[in-house]
């Protein structure tokens, strides 16, 4: 049995559809990490409050401390339940996006 080329061709676009959907874009790219950040360290990571300002610091210091702050071996108010939530390759992503601001 043959199947007309129409039927196919719906079946391909919507396979195209729901591969593309936003429900599967990149969820490691700092660039969408970091709007989580935004509420306590201020736009962009640069704070104007008492939260410390975390744009412009190395990438390694921002990935150690979020990692630190994961493990539980430093101590803060939000950040370690905040920190848990996320992967390593997260944690990397936000500091590499933080350290090129």
């Amino acid at each position: 049995m043959r199947i007309p080329a129409i039927p196919l061709a719906i079946i391909g676009l919507t396979a195209a559809a729901i591969t593309t959907s936003p429900a599967h874009a990149d969820t490691t790219s700092g660039a969408v990490l970091v709007n989580t950040c935004f509420s306590c360290h201020g736009t962009d990571g640069k704070s104007i409050g008492e939260m410390p300002t975390i744009a412009g610091k190395s990438e390694k210091f921002i990935a150690d401390k979020l990692r630190r702050f994961k493990a539980g071996t430093y101590e803060a108010t939000v950040m370690n339940r905040i920190a848990k939530g996320f992967t390593d390759a997260e944690l990397t992503a936000i500091a590499k996006q933080f350290a090129a601001k």
